[in-house]
């Protein structure tokens, strides 16, 4: 499994912005610290925004910050929300895709998915800051 690099800058962005939670930062300023595209940052922040986490400050004096505390932000529930965690196509459609009777791959890769996914549910970004 590898996490996207939309997830990874995701968390990399909330960190960030959870280090400078005495100001607002701009888009550009972040960008320029991870060495990424504003756009592709700007994409990032619409969704982070959208499920409540990145609060935007519009203005002369605008910018981004944290719309919720750190603790509050458990990782593994935004793993799920931005992440596609089907690891096998026969997980989607709860029933075995492959033709050996009795295949429990699905189920093996299910459970390990669970074990990563119990980890990050105990953490929230005030474990990465």
């Amino acid at each position: 499994m590898k996490i996207t690099q939309f997830t990874d800058y995701s968390l990399r962005l909330m960190m960030y912005l959870a280090s400078r939670r005495d100001r607002v930062v701009t888009v550009r300023e972040a960008a320029e610290f991870y060495g990424i595209s504003a756009e592709h940052l700007k994409k990032i922040v619409r969704r982070l925004s959208e499920l409540g986490y990145v609060a935007t400050v519009r203005g002369k004096n605008g910018g981004l910050r944290l719309g919720v505390e750190p603790d509050t932000i458990n990782l593994g529930r935004l793993m799920r929300e931005e992440e596609n965690l089907s690891l096998l196509p026969c997980s989607d459609a709860g029933e075995s895709c492959c033709p050996l009777t009795g295949c429990k791959l699905a189920n093996v890769v299910d459970e390990a998915l669970a074990a990563f996914l119990g980890v990050l549910d105990g953490k929230t970004l005030a474990d990465l800051i």
